[in-house]
C-alpha cells in the first residue's frame, strides 16, 4: 500500500509560505507516500529532524487549512492477487445517483465510487465503481450482488475490464523532497 496524497491546485494557502519550509519538506515526503513502517510519521520525523508530534500536528494543520486536501491510501491489489479488476459505469436517473452511490460505497467489495457527468451521445453513465476480484467470475458474481444488494437491477450498466495495469500513485504537486 501507498499513502495518496492530494494538494488543491487553487485556493489554499502557499505551503511555503512563512516558516514552512519544514512544511514545504513534509507536504514533498508526504507526496512520495507514507513508509511502510510501524511507525511511518515517526520515520518522516528523522528525515525532517523533528518530532513525531510535530509531523502529526503539522500534518493536521494542512488538512484542516485546506493546504492538503486529501489523505488517501493506494492499494495495489495485482501484488495482493486480485488479478481482475473493473470499473463498472451504471447510468442512472440523476436525482437517484447521491443515494445509489452511497449504497454502493458501503459494500466492502466496492473500491472505488465516484459520480461523473455523462458524455452523450455516446457515454450515458453518471456512476462510477471499482471492484476488484481474484478473477473475472468473482468480479461478475459482485457485481450481480452490487446490484441486488443496491436495487440496481434494472438499471443499464456496464462492466468494464482493464487490460493492461497503470502506475498507481496519489497526486502530486510539490516538488520532490531534497534528503535533509
Amino acid at each position: 500500500m501507498v499513502a495518496a496524497l492530494d494538494l488543491p491546485t487553487r485556493g489554499a494557502a502557499d505551503p511555503g509560505a512563512g516558516d514552512h519550509e519544514t512544511d514545504r519538506r513534509l507536504l514533498a515526503l508526504l507526496a512520495q507516500g507514507l513508509p511502510l513502517v510501524p511507525r511511518p510519521y515517526a520515520a518522516l520525523a528523522r528525515r525532517l529532524a523533528i518530532t513525531e508530534d510535530q509531523v502529526l500536528a503539522r500534518t493536521a494543520a494542512m488538512l484542516d487549512d485546506g493546504t492538503i486536501s486529501r489523505f488517501g491510501v493506494i492499494v495495489r491489489h495485482r501484488a495482493l492477487g486480485y488479478l481482475a479488476n473493473a470499473m463498472v459505469v451504471w447510468d442512472l436517473p440523476d436525482g437517484e445517483v447521491r443515494g445509489a452511490g452511497r449504497r454502493l460505497a458501503a459494500l466492502p467489495f466496492v473500491t472505488l465510487c465516484y459520480r461523473r457527468p455523462r458524455r452523450l451521445p455516446l457515454w450515458p453513465y453518471n456512476l462510477f465503481t471499482m471492484i476488484h476480484g481474484r478473477d473475472r467470475a468473482a468480479v461478475e458474481g459482485l457485481v450481480d450482488e452490487a446490484a441486488r444488494r443496491c436495487a440496481l437491477e434494472q438499471a443499464p450498466r456496464a462492466v468494464l475490464f482493464s487490460r493492461r495495469c497503470f502506475t498507481q500513485r496519489g497526486a502530486r504537486h510539490a516538488p520532490a523532497a531534497a534528503e535533509p
